[in-house]
């Protein structure tokens, strides 16, 4: 048993937040730690998404790993709506203020910040990962702002999603699902807009979209929540249930079965009834995957992302009737690992870096390898078919933009894993 870590396949939980509090509207991430905190992270998510996203810095030194950091920090959360005027602002904590022990939530109280709501947000880095980040950030969100004032919309027949860490065009594709059923909803960190914003000048001091205030206080009066990534999301979503009662559901809706169990869920909590337009959905899917299966069938699938990601294509190769011989997990989870077994047979790597599934691949030896973009050496290496998913994708264009969600989205990654195929193997690989 190897005690260093080679090639980690995971990132530090201040990402996971800053990716949820991108989805805030109007919402400005303060990042309570050193410089690079924050520098690497931006740099990460603007070749991602393409965008140029903000994120602020308390700028700890070694002073404040001595002397504590609160000064900075209602120095940086004035600094801040000075110059952007946020609705919001997250503070999010690093491994440097867990450390030294900064109260946060004692800086906040004492500090007079006029209209912004400053919401902590703790992430200690060395624990957990980018997805434990999220998890934590939107529990902070929920937990301080739901139900907290009256409202004129009771919300009742609303349905609260929590997306989790996928793209806007993922967030899209659920958004289009909803619409059609008619389904009132409010997508908790909505990020179809705000990573994936118009180009108007003059520039706004924020992308239009993302979820308000407004919708995240009346999230308490809905009458059911949907977390489409359990690990990223899943405890906000058993928050809202325990406290107001509401109806609790996670499935990400990624293939044929997976996107039934998300529409069924929503006819339980809502009462409607499925529309025709998506049953047509689901059979163009089912024929693409009928058009297809000559070339998937039988081919043998490494799969590594998020946990609920790496789950749900995992799911869906299967009705392609692909073998998933590895399936391999960013973060380590006991449910994660429950899951796994039901689907393969073969190799479950639960939170182990890319070194550990570089050699599960050349021991195996699979044909097609699912992964972002710190797995196309792996592919390259051994000659495999790649398909890029998750975060981050960095050495394709638009890859943000195009959901692997629902029926549509669907059809799309049948296309891109057989298209990969034909490139790789050719008509009759």
């Amino acid at each position: 048993m190897r005690s260093v870590t080679i090639n980690p396949a995971k990132m530090c939980q201040p990402i996971g937040a800053m990716y949820a509090l991108f989805g805030i509207h109007a919402a400005a991430p303060l990042v309570h730690g050193s410089q690079g905190c924050a520098a690497y992270p931006m740099r990460m998510f603007n070749r991602h998404f393409r965008e140029p996203v903000q994120v602020a810095v308390s700028a700890l030194g070694e002073d404040a790993a001595v002397f504590g950091g609160a000064e900075n920090l209602v120095a940086s959360i004035e600094n801040v709506i000075a110059r952007r005027h946020p609705d919001l602002i997250g503070v999010i904590t690093t491994c440097l203020s867990e450390t030294i022990g900064d109260d946060i939530e004692g800086a906040i109280r004492g500090g007079d910040f006029g209209k912004s709501k400053v919401i902590p947000i703790h992430t200690p880095s060395y624990v957990g990962s980018h997805v434990t980040g999220y998890d934590n950030a939107l529990k902070s969100l929920v937990a301080d702002l739901s139900g907290n004032s009256a409202s004129e919309d009771g919300g009742e027949d609303r349905v609260n999603i929590i997306p989790g860490m996928i793209n806007p065009g993922d967030v899209c594709e659920v958004k289009h699902i909803l619409d059609l059923m008619r389904v009132p909803h409010t997508v908790i960190s909505d990020i179809s807009e705000t990573l994936d914003a118009p180009l108007i000048l003059p520039k706004p001091p924020f992308p239009e979209g993302g979820t308000s205030i407004d919708e995240l206080v009346n999230s308490a009066k809905a009458c059911g929540v949907i977390s489409l990534c359990d690990h990223a999301g899943g405890t906000a979503a058993k928050f809202l249930s325990g406290k107001y009662g509401m109806t609790a559901d996670s499935v990400c809706p990624v293939g044929v079965v997976n996107t039934d169990r998300f529409l069924d869920s929503l006819c339980n909590m809502t009462g409607v009834e499925v529309p025709y337009s998506l049953e047509k959905e689901r059979g163009r899917l089912i024929d693409a995957m009928v058009d297809v299966h000559q070339y998937t069938y039988g081919k043998r699938a490494a799969i590594y992302g998020d946990p609920d990601i790496s789950l749900a294509i995992a799911e869906f190769v299967s009705e392609l009737g692909m073998d998933p011989v590895i399936i391999s997990s960013s973060t380590a989870s006991g449910k994660f690992l429950r899951r796994a077994k039901g689907i393969t047979d073969g190799e479950i790597l639960n939170g182990r870096d890319l070194y550990e599934l570089q050699l599960a691949v050349e021991m195996v030896c699979p044909e097609i390898l699912f992964g972002n973009t710190h797995c196309k050496l792996i592919a390259d290496k051994e000659k495999l078919a790649f398909i890029r998913c998750g975060f981050p994708v960095s050495d394709r264009i638009g890859y943000q933009r195009h959901g692997i969600t629902g029926y549509r989205g669907g059809i799309y990654l049948a296309d891109l894993i057989t298209n990969a195929i034909l490139d790789r193997y050719g008509q009759h690989g």
